[in-house]
């Protein structure tokens, strides 16, 4: 192995625990989720989710992806229709993003601490 191929791995390895990394194919996506093929084409269409697509044209789904996907198939699951689902784990999502937001912006406004010096006084 050269040092070239070596630094390549190492690249490959660190992508894997990256969530926004099109790891999965479409087929083992659904082995994953438990679902069809056809389902993941459907969230596609219903624009929950858009696989990134690999050099030939076929579709890549990364581990955030499934997650949102899994979501979808739950509400399906429990009789929702799967349009209706795309659009609830959007919204969730978004609420989901919104809050870590506030809670980010919460912490920047509050007061910094007074210095231990400052304390002791």
């Amino acid at each position: 192995m050269t040092a070239d191929s070596s630094a390549d791995s190492s690249r490959t390895y660190d992508r894997l625990d990256d969530d926004d990394y099109p790891a999965y194919t479409m087929g083992r996506a659904a082995e994953m989720l438990g679902t069809t093929q056809g389902f993941l084409r459907a969230i596609g269409e219903a624009r929950l989710i858009t696989p990134l697509r690999s050099g030939g044209g076929h579709r890549r789904y990364s581990r955030y992806q499934l997650r949102i996907a899994a979501r979808a198939r739950e509400l399906v699951d429990q009789g929702t229709p799967i349009e209706a689902a795309c659009r609830i784990v959007i919204l969730e999502d978004q609420l989901e993003e919104a809050q870590r937001l506030n809670v980010q912006y919460r912490r920047a406004s509050e007061p910094a601490e007074p210095q231990a010096e400052e304390k002791s006084r």
